[in-house]
């Protein structure tokens, strides 16, 4: 079995080459010449790299032609809600422009992959608390430009399903987490912050966002598997939930995290870190996945934590 993973270098994507390696695909990975590829070192021995800026159509053909997938896990992005708001072009761009290069590289290389497009809770975006737990059927509502840009991705790939006969598989992932997660997301943020304060590189103050924000966290190995069944079982042309189906507040998350550590740290608001409109809750129903493809999470929230936390001590360690 042949993969490419664009975006292999990124948090998802080196967890997914992982787990294609130990079901032994052969992996191929996008990459950006100046990429950090920290999180895929310990793989470069078994991964065949192809430099590829995504919003080149040429450069995404030469790649797709080069690998002759069977299978397309498209990572690659600009991920992060917060700078889609100070980066709005450049995020509609990326995603946008971005997929639609490699439908048109399958297109014209007439080859027949399964595609996987990873959509986002934040296509949601707007919802209220009637429409709890969210199903795939609920009306899309983007609150940034991020969740604009991958509303646009999850129909673009509709639309082609549907014109083309691509096989694509769309999938709205939930909040997802772990090892390896970039420091500027919540979770990560919040374990580095600890981690530097047990090491007395930050004074004891934690800076935080909006903690009321309820989010449906799932295990980001959990997420990997899933990925591998919707394009395993899952159906063409179809769209899935992927998620816990739980919330939990952010202050939650921050309470578990203290509960790990002995040093005694005091909470101070950012007002960097609000957003000028956030999403006050995402929780999903799964249901429809679970039901296709036996899926269920398995790594219990805390373990992802502790796990999380466990990196940036060890990664500060190593830097000391």
């Amino acid at each position: 079995m042949r993969v490419l993973i664009t975006g292999i270098s990124g948090f998802v994507g080196s967890h997914l080459a992982e787990f294609l390696l130990a079901n032994g695909a052969e992996v191929y990975g996008s990459i950006r010449w100046r990429s950090q590829t920290e999180n895929i070192d310990h793989l470069k021995e078994k991964l065949k790299l192809i430099d590829c800026d995504i919003r080149d159509a040429s450069s995404v053909e030469k790649v797709i032609r080069e690998s002759k997938p069977d299978l397309i896990y498209h990572l690659a992005a600009q991920s992060f809600v917060p700078t889609s708001w100070n980066a709005p072009s450049e995020t509609l761009v990326t995603n946008i422009i971005g997929e639609l290069n490699i439908f048109e590289a399958v297109r014209h290389l007439q080859i027949a992959p399964k595609i996987h497009i990873t959509g986002s809770s934040e296509e949601y975006g707007l919802v209220y608390e009637n429409e709890l737990p969210i199903r795939e059927t609920n009306p899309l509502r983007p609150l940034s430009p991020y969740g604009v840009s991958k509303v646009a991705q999850d129909l673009l790939g509709w639309q082609y399903f549907q014109s083309y006969k691509l096989n694509i598989v769309r999938t709205r992932a939930f909040n997802h987490t772990g090892p390896r997660r970039g420091e500027v997301f919540v979770t990560s943020n919040f374990s580095k912050q600890i981690a530097m304060i047990e090491k007395g590189l930050q004074e004891p103050v934690m800076m935080v966002g909006n903690l009321e924000a309820r989010r449906d966290f799932s295990d980001v190995r959990d997420v990997v598997r899933a990925y591998w069944l919707a394009l395993e079982k899952g159906e063409v042309g179809e769209v899935y939930n992927i998620c816990s189906g739980k919330t939990r507040k952010i202050q939650e998350v921050l309470d578990i995290l203290f509960g790990m550590t002995k040093s005694k740290i005091e909470i101070k608001q950012d007002p960097a870190r609000i957003r000028p409109s956030d999403v006050t809750v995402l929780q999903g129903d799964s249901t429809k996945f679970r039901t296709k493809t036996g899926w269920n999470p398995e790594i219990p929230f805390e373990k992802t934590l502790e796990d999380l936390l466990n990196y940036w001590r060890k990664k500060l360690e190593k830097l000391s």
